[in-house]
């Protein structure tokens, strides 16, 4: 019998396994379809949709979603690189994430992306260093963390200590900090404030809060030259996870949702604010399966244990780290009449670890070694957010059809882990010592650079031993200070001269200058903290 016909509360519909490899993630396109038409039906009109990448990244679902008009967030090299791939003009792609590396925004800008979400001042002017070393400009959007969480929320992401975004109450109080720079500029607005929210009436609060939000950030931007034209509400549309079930009904989202955007920014509809989401779950959560096989069952100390030979490594890693509910799979092969169900089963996989465990107490058929098994909607954080590399299994195949198209033939492929060399750097100059040290006058441009920050410094020369706190540097003007040297100079100064002592005085900075300069160590004793 082909396993299309045993599949019994499994999600969506499966295609015949009959010589196809197992365990394997099977998505099916006409419910990645299905699912995109429900959110973009349930959304205002002329609002935009990204997909979010670190869902699922697997090409033939974002060739899909791409094909229905989605755009693409991503949040990391490769993310970038499985865009482009298929399509998405780099250009076109929002790059989020609350922490980058100087070498990825280079890749980012290299590979022309210009639209970033940025979460701190800091964060604002190290891609506004990158984007004029390549000679470039962007726009970013300023992410919020409101000073409260939303209600309902399956992961909180905001109203509380977070890496992402500003607190509110700080971009009110220092607007100023987010200003144009020479090579960014904030445009917008990112207002994600939390995942998998339960209900219609949840989004619609949490919607509304980030209007609110959004509108009294605004207008404070607005009073230092900022225009945030763009409003990223985000999204947390509930999808069910590796349980049975369906996708959420949205049908009461729209209205509503018009009627706040609306009141709280009435331009929307002519794009003034432009108004966008974000969804990952939603778009292809109920379009996977795990489908897996028992590999033992026992009795131990008075309980049966079932092991599958999918794991964590293969769904569910926090799961492992008891960040996820239990994981229970459903039968695929046919009940043996008379067979005693589990009814307390330990549910685990193959590795060698205790938190190797899907559930402790679950409620199954009967099952025997070689019978199937299914996990269902598992479109959305399987594979990807699972611990692939533990223990050195191999990963689960990838299995895609079209429940709308029985003629194709399915996709398989499967993703390998490969060790490759990497590059070593050209290794730093032998140091000099102290006693040999020949540093550099201290030049015009230097105190060209230096003199816009302080604000108290009057029409006297600047001398090597002029008191640059007493002058009015202070910390946040001592962050844009060093990336101004550098840009103007060309030079990197290291992090351990960054501290109180090195911006004491002009000339204990000019010998870090001097030293970049030169190829030497610089001679500032460490401070009391950083600047």
């Amino acid at each position: 019998m082909p396993v299309t016909d045993q599949v019994r509360h499994a999600g969506p519909r499966l295609p015949d396994l009959t010589g196809l490899p197992v365990p394997a993630y099977v998505y099916d396109l006409a419910e990645v379809r299905a699912a995109h038409a429900a959110l973009t039906g349930a959304l205002p009109a002329r609002t935009g949709l990204y997909y979010s990448l670190k869902a699922n990244p697997h090409p033939a679902l974002l060739r899909a979603l791409r094909a229905c008009g989605a755009r693409a967030e991503v949040c990391s090299t490769g993310e970038l690189l499985a865009a482009v791939d298929v399509g998405w003009p780099a250009g076109e792609l929002l790059y989020t994430g609350p922490g980058k590396s100087d070498e990825e925004l280079r890749h980012a800008l290299e590979h022309g992306v210009r639209h970033f979400s940025v979460d701190s001042a800091y964060a604002l002017a190290q891609l506004d260093r990158a984007a004029g070393r390549t000679g470039t400009a962007v726009r970013c959007l300023l992410r919020i963390n409101d000073d409260r969480p939303a209600p309902g929320q399956g992961l909180a992401m905001t109203g509380v200590a977070s890496p992402f975004g500003v607190d509110t109450s700080a971009v009110l109080a220092r607007p100023a900090e987010f200003g144009d720079r020479a090579h960014a500029r904030i445009g917008g607005l990112h207002l994600y404030m939390g995942t998998n929210l339960g209900s219609a009436e949840d989004l619609l609060a949490q919607f509304a809060r980030s209007l609110a939000t959004a509108r009294r950030v605004s207008a404070a931007l607005a009073e230092h030259g900022v225009r945030a034209g763009v409003w990223d509400l985000g999204g947390g549309f509930p999808a069910p996870f590796a349980a049975a079930g369906e996708r959420a009904g949205l049908s009461g989202l729209r209205g509503p949702l018009e009627e706040l955007l609306d009141s709280a920014a009435p331009g929307w509809r002519t794009g003034s604010p432009d108004v966008c989401f974000e969804s990952g779950r939603y778009l292809v959560g109920t379009a996977g399966t795990l489908v897996t096989r028992v590999l033992d069952t026992k009795r131990s100390h008075g309980r049966d244990v079932v092991v599958l030979q999918s794991g964590i490594h293969h769904l569910g890693g926090m799961s492992g780290l008891r960040r996820l509910p239990p994981l229970v799979p459903h039968l695929l092969t046919p009940d043996r009449p008379g067979s005693p169900a589990l009814t307390e089963a330990m549910v685990t996989g193959p590795l060698c670890t205790p938190l190797d465990t899907w559930a402790q107490r679950a409620a199954l058929p009967a099952v025997r070694p070689g019978d199937l098994v299914a996990v269902p909607n598992t479109g959305a954080y399987g594979l990807y957010a699972s611990l692939v590399a533990f223990l050195g299994h191999a990963l689960p195949a990838e299995i895609v059809f079209d429940s709308a198209d029985p003629g194709r033939a399915p996709e398989v492929s499967r993703l390998t882990l490969a060790r490759v060399p990497e590059p070593v750097s050209v290794p730093s100059p032998v140091p000099v010592p102290q006693s040999e040290r020949q540093d550099l006058p201290m030049d015009e441009r230097f105190t060209a650079v230096l003199l816009p920050f302080l604000k108290f410094h009057t029409e006297a020369p600047l001398e090597p031993e002029s008191d640059l706190r007493g002058l009015g540097l202070d910390s946040m003007q001592a962050i844009e200070l060093l990336f101004a040297i550098e840009d103007a100079y060309g030079i990197s100064l290291p992090d351990e001269a960054m501290n109180d002592t090195t911006f004491a005085t002009a000339g204990n900075l000019w010998k870090e200058v001097s030293a970049a300069l030169t190829g030497q160590p610089g001679a500032a004793a460490p401070g009391t903290g950083a600047a």
